[in-house]
């Protein structure tokens, strides 16, 4: 065979490249793995508000990966035009989460390692790596930060509602102050030493404190 010959193509022969058995397999295989990927992603899911689209994109994504792949392994000269018309391909879709793209990087490897006959490897790999993230994801801290925010009429109230909340928690910060005539606001974040927030209460009625609000925060929302 000639270097020619390698990039003749013939439509008829292309059809049977690959066999329906195997696409039959590695489909079934990318859908089981990408439900797999789909049901990690919801359980370790921490952010504001879960999009059921972003899990269904994932098992979509896996057995896409795994039909190009199929395709790319099948055919020299489709492998060649596959490269140039992905790479004038750009997304726009922000991800606010830095979890989903390690999602999104699975369910992609997983199709290509399924596409390349790598059963094992991308089964074993799927549910160690899902192990792991459910392990470390889920691990709750043993005290979650929360955020204090006081509004009080001045000095001497700001250092009496400071000094109360460094008595009745673990670590109390100051994370931002403003200050207006006759009117402070603190932001402080705090580490609460049980589960009792009954002091909130105590430090809203103490005297020249107008208001105090008690949020979890996990360092990108509060709420």
């Amino acid at each position: 065979m000639s270097f020619s010959d390698i990039f003749k193509s013939n439509f008829i022969e292309n059809v049977t490249s690959v066999s329906i058995l195997d696409m039959a397999v590695a489909l079934l295989l990318a859908f089981g793995l990408g439900m797999f990927i789909f049901l990690v992603y919801k359980k370790t899911y921490s952010g504001v508000m879960y999009s059921a689209s972003f899990g269904t994109t994932l098992v979509a994504l896996t057995m896409i990966t795994t039909v190009v792949i199929l395709a790319v392994t099948s055919n020299v000269v489709l492998s060649l035009g596959m490269v140039g018309a992905l790479s004038i391909v750009r997304f726009r879709t922000a991800i606010k989460e830095p979890l989903d793209i390690a999602f999104l990087f699975w369910s992609i490897a997983v199709g290509i390692v399924l596409a390349a006959g790598m059963i094992p490897l991308a089964v074993i790999g799927s549910v160690i790596i899902g192990v792991i993230l459910l392990v470390f994801v889920n691990r709750k801290a043993s005290k979650n930060p929360y955020i204090v925010v006081v509004r009080c009429d001045g000095h001497d109230s700001e250092t009496k509602a400071k000094a109360f909340l460094d008595g009745k928690t673990e670590r109390c910060v100051v994370k931002s102050k403003t200050a207006q005539k006759g009117s402070v606001e603190l932001n402080m974040e705090i580490r609460l030493k049980d589960d009792n927030t009954d002091f909130v209460n105590t430090l809203a009625d103490m005297e020249g404190v107008s208001s105090a609000v008690l949020v979890s925060y996990n360092g990108d929302y509060m709420g």
